[in-house]
């Protein structure tokens, strides 16, 4: 065995004291993921709650999924309605984001502006790129459920872009991305200055 191998072979090994349940909850954290707003009605009452585990499933037809948490009353609505609106929030958003993941908030009250689609599910009209979905499929996993959504209808303007700064959640706070300005790169991101976090 030459040295590079042996090298490479003390790389591979596992590190002793972690557990794989800490180095996923660790390597999650630092792991940036998109934020959304999901929004629902199965009958009795409106609910709404933030997500970071939106993921795109199928372009064709347009399909996306994301994890409920078996703790949140709110997902437990979500789970029981058979359409729900996928709400994409930007760095402008994170206000009703971080509003719509506190636990206790009348996301729905006066104070909210929030409006109903013609088919009934309600939303927030200040969100700019939102989708109407049908829940498709539950997996459901130990202390969670995976939904499935097929996207049916788009908020007005959705194709024409966004110019706001993209809303990510990594290392238990909220920042802003922003691209690199340099047309001799390939698109690239980085974590600004700036980034609200809390």
């Amino acid at each position: 065995m030459t040295a590079r191998s042996e090298k490479q072979e003390r790389a591979a090994q596992p590190t002793a004291g972690v557990g794989v349940a800490e180095a996923f909850m660790m390597a999650f954290r630092h792991h940036p993921a998109g934020v959304a707003i999901i929004t629902a009605d199965p009958g009795d009452g409106p609910v709404a709650l933030t997500v970071s585990s939106l993921i795109s499933i199928s372009a064709s037809p347009p399909t996306v999924a994301f994890s409920l948490s078996d703790n949140s009353s709110s997902a437990h609505a979500v789970r029981r309605a058979e359409t729900v609106v996928v709400h994409f929030v930007r760095r402008s958003d994170m206000k009703l984001a971080r509003f719509c993941a506190t636990r206790g908030k009348a996301r729905f009250g006066t104070d909210i502006r929030w409006a109903r689609l013609d088919s009934g599910e309600p939303y927030y009209p200040d969100v700019g790129l939102w989708f109407r979905a049908a829940v498709r499929g539950l997996f459901p996993v130990p202390g969670a459920c995976l939904v499935s959504a097929e996207l049916l209808e788009a908020s007005p303007g959705a194709g024409e872009g966004l110019a706001d700064d993209a809303l990510v959640y990594a290392n238990r706070g909220w920042h802003g991305l922003r691209p690199i300005a340099d047309a001799g790169l390939a698109p690239l991101f980085l974590w600004p200055d700036d980034s609200a976090t809390f």
